[in-house]
């Protein structure tokens, strides 16, 4: 950071492995590139930005494989015998190789006739929230931020996942039931790139803030969008298509890291 000019003003611990450093230098890209060229070969998460506006006031996050741990539809999928091929679709519109609603409507054709019990046992078997996803909710929500989950899945997962980690709402798709099963589609309009960018700004909007003021977590390419428009957008275990687009990228640590580049120290974490 000195060799590249920058001036390291002060320096201060904000949990275990986690430092803040105030450095004072024109241009915001110099610092991030200084970091980023210091910390290329360490298992380390930085996030470089003006010292104005960190503290946000909207969180708006993904929920499949950024606040949970697996892709909700792939689960669904191991039910019915069919997690391999469903898996191969997801993975290729997360990397935004095809379109998102085709692949959405073509995954969810495939689980015609599964039992509504097994998206129950989904849920209860394999959904688990990512570390630190309940802290970090939990935290912005207790200092006056408003938490939004929003997913390009199913209403069945976000209600119970934004209830156990402390969402204020929850945004998803819903599936079309008959007889007790899947009828093989999605309600219209299905919620996906534009939906979530719609999301994050409606809420801003709804709060009366800027989008300098939003944070926005995601891992695919429809999350795209709305990471690129928040105050600070961060690509969570990314595709290279979203990492390489967004202001920071947690690859290495928890989702506290999005906390700690606010400025929010351990002692402040609200942990249950």
């Amino acid at each position: 950071m000195a060799g590249a000019g920058c001036t390291i003003e002060e320096t201060d611990v904000l949990g275990d492995g986690a430092a803040d450093l105030i450095v004072k230098h024109d241009d915001p890209a110099v610092i991030q590139q200084a970091a980023a060229n210091a910390l290329q070969y360490a298992p380390i998460d930085f996030c470089a930005q003006a010292l104005e506006h960190r503290r946000k006031r909207l969180l708006v996050a993904d929920m499949d494989s950024t606040i949970i741990g697996c892709e909700c539809l792939d689960e669904m999928a191991d039910f019915a015998g069919l997690k391999a091929e469903v898996a191969a679709i997801t993975e290729r519109a997360m990397r935004g190789e095809v379109d998102f609603e085709a692949a959405l409507r073509e995954r969810v054709a495939m689980l015609k006739g599964l039992p509504l019990a097994d998206l129950a046992r989904a849920y209860d078997e394999r959904v688990r929230l990512n570390p630190g996803a309940r802290t970090l909710v939990r935290t912005m929500a207790a200092n006056g931020a408003r938490c939004v989950l929003v997913s390009g899945g199913f209403d069945f997962f976000t209600r119970r996942v934004a209830e156990i980690a402390g969402f204020h709402l929850d945004r998803a798709n819903r599936l079309v039931e008959a007889d007790g099963a899947l009828a093989g589609l999605v309600a219209e309009p299905i919620l996906g790139r534009e939906a979530k960018l719609k999301t994050l700004i409606d809420e801003a909007a709804a709060l009366g803030v800027e989008l300098i003021d939003t944070l926005a977590v995601g891992d695919g390419a429809n999350d795209l969008d709305m990471i690129r428009a928040a105050g600070l957008g961060v690509a969570y275990r990314a595709k290279p298509v979203v990492a390489a687009q967004a202001d920071a990228r947690i690859d290495y640590s928890d989702l506290t890291s999005l906390l700690y580049f606010q400025g929010y120290s351990a002692d402040r974490f609200v942990m249950d």
